[in-house]
């Protein structure tokens, strides 16, 4: 044990000195990461905000045909604008998110009794269209149900006949759990913290050290291969951990602003604790694995080009839940990335999680942080090791 903590001590402290470094790792990220969140929440809570609440201007094609239905449009916030010459060009340049056009038969139509055509234009690719369009289309229903009903009471007949069904919404989702599905993003943010806290620290030993021939004579000590090795993970998997917790701390004390952005969540020291717990296997299996990779380069350029593919990993979980949502099986939780995603969300939705489940994501994840271990141990059995380019 005492060559193991000699070798973490002196990586740390080599760490340590480089002020710097030190500060971008262990500052940038904590705050960067929750400064983003809030943000992206700021911006979309405002611009829905913004959009539901001010007049929504709407262009009227044919607002002759239906001066009535205009002038209750009027009324409910609706500003209406002349027709533009060419509709279609208007939608598809931008320069109006929806435009309603009401037939020339609109009248005869009417007063017969028979469904009048309105159509709505709008581009349903444009997401920030979307809250416009839904405005009008509501509006228009409303409409037509008031005036429905009304010609229905004008012949004797109740409203309700033809209403055979009424169908009753209950959403059993409560306020955390659509705060967590709002914030699906979450867990890329901190299984990416976690997966390379400790990369530069990683990188620097093995292959950086290596590249400046000073690994050699580390190598050339009585003290096994395998604890010199185990003493560096030891020091990366400290400086990630530590890198992790402030990260949790900034999250904990920005989202005690959030209940002002419509975020309520968890951020109770228990509910900090349980994620920490839920990424230090993630740390041990990505530390390893990144001294399994640098173990094999050359130079430092060399490890550092593998880091845009393994910033991928922990992005994949995310966008195959995103799009083909699945139902939660335990056998999820013996999947790396994909685990650590499941749970954290099952936190921020504040879902009770079993024994079994936590027995079986915690053993499947020290388990394959022991099997990189072990592969890292077998790669600094190589007498190339020591060799630089």
């Amino acid at each position: 044990m005492s060559p193991l903590f000699t070798v973490w001590r002196k990586e740390l402290t080599d760490l340590f000195r480089d002020r710097r470094t030190l500060a971008i790792s262990l500052l940038m990220g904590p705050l960067l990461m929750p400064a983003l969140v809030l943000g992206i929440g700021k911006l979309a809570s405002d611009r829905i905000s913004t959009q539901l609440e001010k007049p929504l201007e709407v262009p009227v094609i044919g607002r002759s045909n239906a001066p009535n239905l205009v002038s209750w449009l009027e009324g409910q916030n609706i500003v209406v604008m002349p027709a533009p010459a060419d509709p279609d060009s208007a939608i598809r340049d931008q320069k109006n998110d929806v435009i309603l056009r009401i037939g020339g038969k609109f009248d005869a139509q009417w007063r017969a009794s028979m469904p009048a055509l309105v159509e709505i234009l709008h581009d349903s690719s444009r997401e920030d269209a979307q809250i416009p369009v839904q405005r009008l289309q509501t509006l228009l229903d409303n409409y037509a149900q008031g005036v429905g009903g009304l010609r229905l009471v004008a012949r004797g007949i109740s409203p309700t006949t033809m209403q055979p069904l009424r169908v009753s919404d209950r959403d059993l989702a409560t306020p955390e759990a659509r705060t967590g599905q709002a914030l699906s993003f979450l867990p890329y943010f901190l299984i990416l913290t976690s997966f390379l806290g400790g990369a530069y620290l990683v990188i620097d030993t093995t292959a950086g050290e290596r590249e400046r021939q000073s690994l050699e004579p580390l190598l050339a000590t009585p003290a096994k291969r395998a604890v010199i090795m185990s003493g560096k993970i030891l020091a990366a998997c400290s400086f990630g951990l530590l890198s992790l917790v402030l990260t949790l701390a900034a999250f904990k004390l920005s989202f005690q602003f959030a209940p002002s952005l419509g975020i309520k969540l968890d951020v109770t020291l228990w509910a900090i604790a349980r994620i920490l717990l839920v990424l230090t296997p993630i740390v041990l299996i990505g530390t390893c694995l990144l001294t399994v990779i640098a173990a094999g380069a050359k130079s430092v350029k060399e490890a550092q080009s593998y880091m845009s593919v393994l910033m991928l990993l922990p992005l994949v979980p995310t966008i195959i839940l995103l799009v083909n949502p699945v139902k939660n099986q335990l056998w999820m939780l013996t999947v790396p990335f994909l685990a650590q995603n499941q749970m954290i969300l099952k936190l921020v939705r504040s879902e009770s999680i079993t024994m079994a489940e936590w027995a079986a994501y915690l053993a499947a994840g020290f388990a394959a942080g022991l099997v990189l271990w072990w592969l890292a141990a077998r790669r600094y059995l190589d007498e190339r090791l020591a060799i630089s380019a």
